[in-house]
């Protein structure tokens, strides 16, 4: 079975090369997308093994997630995770984000920051940012999980192929919800441990996905 590890990636010339020597003792083969780094990013994931694809200007996670995705498929991926490049989520969680597609119990499993395990999340962050957010995935969405935002994934490559991603920016993982409800995916969350180095989403910044969410909904 042929696993491929996209990780998106800007300006991470600090943990891209730790990230991919990590991941490829899991994965066939690590796809960095470099997403309009000024600095050293893209030559470090080479010279650590990753196929580096890359953005000449800077397109945002979503765009970036897609390139990688079509990437896997074109080239015979059966099963594509997404990775952070920034040495948040552990590499130690990988097997049991993979397991249930292994067994046949899910075509997509999503890893969840609620389900026990410890992380580091920044309390505005897990108390006003993550219910808001899972509050609206609800409403507009239909969509009930424990985390609204988990950027650790995994699905089979004809999960994928159903879910092609439009949103460019941050929103593209409330899209990737979405779709995954209504083509009826088979789906189960697994708790993963995130490490947060700075804050990361700004109460502005969700402001922008709830509204990416309004505007992805009124156009489907």
């Amino acid at each position: 079975m042929r696993i491929f590890c996209v990780i998106p990636a800007l300006n991470e010339e600090k943990y891209i090369a730790e990230a991919v020597a990590k991941v490829k003792l899991l994965a066939e083969e690590v796809v960095v997308v470099d997403d309009g780094s000024t600095d050293l990013t893209a030559q470090l994931a080479e010279a650590a093994g990753a196929t580096v694809l890359r953005h000449l200007i800077n397109s945002g996670q979503g765009a970036s997630l897609e390139t990688g995705n079509q990437y896997a498929l074109k080239n015979g991926a059966d099963i594509i995770f997404h990775f952070d490049a920034d040495g948040q989520f552990s590499v130690d969680d990988i097997p049991e984000v993979l397991a249930p597609l292994f067994a046949g119990e899910a075509e997509a499993v999503l890893g969840s920051r609620f389900l026990g395990k410890e992380s580091n999340m920044p309390p505005f962050k897990k108390k006003v940012i993550m219910p808001i957010a899972r509050l609206v995935n609800r409403l507009l969405l239909g969509v009930k999980l424990t985390d609204p935002q988990s950027g650790f994934r995994a699905m089979t490559a004809a999960a994928w192929r159903k879910i092609p991603i439009n949103q460019k920016g941050m929103a593209h993982a409330s899209e990737i919800l979405y779709k995954i409800v209504k083509n009826k995916i088979k789906i189960k969350e697994v708790p993963i441990k995130v490490t947060y180095h700075d804050f990361g989403q700004k109460f502005s910044g969700g402001i922008r996905i709830i509204k990416d969410i309004i505007l992805a909904k009124l156009m489907d």
